[in-house]
C-alpha cells in the first residue's frame, strides 16, 4: 500500500465499484452475511468521514480492505467480550442448500470459521484477495514469516479436517 496522492476517487464511485468485493471479503472473514454487511457498513461509514484523504490514495481499495480486516479482528475481540458463553449452534437449525455450488461455499465458510482469526484473515487475503505474503504481513501487522506461518497452519488444519471426514 502506498500513501502517495493520486487522482481523487469519488466515494460513491468507489462504493459502487468495490462494495461487492468488500462484502465478499467480510463474508469470508465472518461467515455470516448479516455480520459481513454490518462490518462493511461500519467501515464505509468511517471511510466516508475521512474520504478526502483515502480517496486521493493510489490504491484506496487496499486501504479500505485493511480497514475491513482490522474491523473484523477487533469485532471478534469485542464479540467475545460481550457475548454470552453459551453455545447456541446446536439449537440453530442449518438450512441445506440444494444448489451444489452453494453447498460447497457453505462448507468452505464453515471450515474457515473453525480457524483462529489471524489464520482466517491470512487465508482470506491470500486466496480470496490474491495478495502476496508481504502485503498480508503488512495488513496483519506482522512479519512475512508469520504471515506464511498463519497460512501454512490454516491449510494444515483444513487438510486434517478434510482427511478426518474421509
Amino acid at each position: 500500500m502506498t500513501s502517495t496522492q493520486a487522482q481523487p476517487v469519488a466515494f460513491a464511485d468507489f462504493v459502487g465499484s468495490r462494495r461487492r468485493d468488500l462484502l465478499r471479503l467480510a463474508m469470508v472473514l465472518v461467515g455470516n452475511a448479516q455480520r459481513a454487511e454490518d462490518i462493511v457498513a461500519d467501515v464505509l461509514t468511517n471511510a466516508y468521514e475521512v474520504w478526502d484523504r483515502i480517496g486521493g490514495l493510489d490504491y484506496p481499495y487496499a486501504y479500505v480492505r485493511r480497514m475491513i480486516v482490522n474491523e473484523y479482528l477487533s469485532w471478534r475481540s469485542r464479540l467475545r467480550r460481550t457475548t454470552l458463553r453459551g453455545d447456541l449452534e446446536p439449537y440453530i437449525g442449518s438450512v441445506a442448500d440444494v444448489a451444489g455450488e452453494h453447498a460447497v461455499r457453505a462448507e468452505l465458510i464453515s471450515r474457515l470459521r473453525s480457524l483462529p482469526r489471524q489464520q482466517r484473515a491470512a487465508v482470506a487475503l491470500r486466496y480470496f484477495e490474491d495478495l502476496p505474503h508481504a502485503d498480508i504481513a503488512e495488513i496483519l501487522g506482522c512479519g512475512v514469516g508469520t504471515a506464511r506461518s498463519h497460512i501454512s497452519r490454516a491449510l494444515a488444519t483444513l487438510r486434517v479436517a478434510m482427511t478426518e471426514e474421509s
